[in-house]
């Protein structure tokens, strides 16, 4: 039997034999039956159509949830990926904030590759070194006092919605009513799951999978009087708010909103959650965003950085919170597992470095001044927000052609809010030379807002 590489890293077995599986019957692959093992080179023809079979097999294999981009990226390194054709692109996507240390960082491959070796999964019936290394990280170097981990950002705020009733039957055990109720803002993104979605504003992500988690009311994002107003009411478990919103825009809360909320959960007896999946652990050049404004919370959410691309999440409590929670109250099979855990401890010593936020807090500065520099003109263009390397370009058409024609050149961006947000969320360790790359390649691209707005 022969191996015919076809991908990078990807072997076909090659065979005459009549003895083939049932899924190698005639019709399924007979072709390959036939092939000619000296004329491999002429396979070099069909690498120019590898991203194309890729996605038209995704077509047939996959469910339809996402609406993805035509690329197949198949390598990456440092800021850069590749597709199999070989064509570069900056990345200033970042997996959706998730890629902090870039691609293939040799510490983080050697934390994967040696804790591989060891130990992977274990479940959480036992203990395991990685995971209290990595909560004691977490702790010392936040408001918490404990962690629970999970494997993703929604499946910690469901975590939280679910810690937050407890704790609310746990401090008025004779109340046949406790507060369960909920408050989320405007513009708010949480999740996906069932929970988390119920506590999500934009109605197209909830409308079909109604009826979702009852109990939760929206509110202006920034509103003060509405919030305490309803904080007031007694009937709200908790809060839940970004400190700085990334799906919903790239809007930023006040200290004055913040504190409001933590002063009147105080008062009421609710909790104030705060939800850093994406804008947590370094993005805005402090280590946790609500760090910018002096107010801290009872829980924290995080997950998209926290392990450098493996699936993780975070719920960080206080005492308070963590001693109304019992054995089997909640727990996962997965989250917390050997592998995640030393990726994320690595990923974490790197960037909890006060040197390491400093230069995200730099770099982030000197990219906004040139977007400001080479868009603030532009007729499109209505604002330039964010803080760090988390930024927003707040259009007045559509981000969907620029970000198309972003790709085209070369430069892999988001989008945000309704639409017409366009999301720059690099991986923290990009450097300013391709900072100013990326700059210039959006600059180019502007006239396809023109070109669109014609049309």
């Amino acid at each position: 039997m022969a191996s015919l590489k076809l991908f990078p890293n990807v072997s076909v077995a090659v065979s005459s034999s009549n003895s083939l599986p049932r899924r190698f019957e005639k019709g399924r692959v007979s072709a390959c039956l036939n092939v000619d093992l000296q004329a491999v080179d002429s396979l070099k023809v069909e690498k120019l159509n590898a991203s194309n079979e890729v996605m038209e097999a995704e077509k047939r294999v996959l469910v339809g949830t996402y609406a993805r981009a035509p690329v197949v990226l198949s390598s990456g390194q440092g800021c850069k990926l590749y597709d199999p054709e070989g064509r570069e692109y900056l990345d200033c996507s970042s997996g959706i904030a998730v890629n902090a240390l870039g691609h293939g960082d040799p510490d983080w491959v050697r934390a994967v590759t040696e804790q591989a070796n060891v130990l992977t999964h274990v479940s959480n019936i036992y203990y395991s070194v990685p995971q209290v290394e990595l909560a004691k990280r977490l702790v010392a170097c936040s408001f918490a006092d404990r962690v629970f981990f999970s494997n993703s950002g929604t499946e910690a705020n469901e975590a939280a919605i679910k810690f937050a009733r407890k704790f609310q039957r746990f401090l008025h055990p004779d109340d046949k009513q406790p507060a369960t109720e909920f408050v989320s803002f405007t513009n708010c993104f949480h999740g996906r799951t069932i929970g988390a979605l119920a506590l999500t504003s934009k109605v197209h992500y909830r409308s079909p999978f109604e009826p979702v988690m009852p109990g939760v009311t929206f509110l202006e994002y920034g509103n003060i009087q509405a919030a305490k107003e309803l904080i007031q009411s007694g009937k709200i478990a908790a809060v839940f708010v970004e400190p700085l919103q990334g799906e919903g825009g790239i809007y930023s809360a006040t200290k004055e909103f913040l504190q409001s909320l933590r002063t009147a959960c105080d008062d009421a007896g609710s909790l104030l959650v705060f939800d850093e999946v994406q804008c947590g652990l370094g993005r805005t050049g402090y280590l946790w965003a609500h760090e910018a404004y002096g107010v801290f919370p009872d829980m924290m959410t995080l997950a998209k950085p926290l392990a450098g691309g493996l699936p993780i999440g975070a719920v960080l409590v206080t005492e308070r919170v963590a001693s109304a929670i019992n054995f089997g109250d909640h727990g996962s099979t997965f989250a917390g597992g050997p592998l995640v855990c030393n990726a994320a401890i690595t990923v974490f010593d790197k960037i909890a470095n006060p040197s390491f936020l400093a230069s995200v807090s730099k770099k982030g500065k000197y990219f906004k001044e040139l977007l400001v520099q080479k868009l603030g003109g532009n007729a499109h263009v209505k604002e330039i927000r964010g803080l760090g390397l988390i930024i927003g370009i707040d259009l007045d058409v559509s981000a969907s052609p620029l970000v198309d024609a972003c790709r085209n050149a070369g430069l892999l961006i988001l989008t945000a809010g309704k639409g017409n947000v366009v999301r720059l969320v690099p991986p923290l360790i990009i450097s300013e030379q391709e900072l100013e790359r990326a700059a210039e390649v959006i600059r180019q691209c502007f006239r396809v807002l023109d070109n669109n707005n014609s049309n």
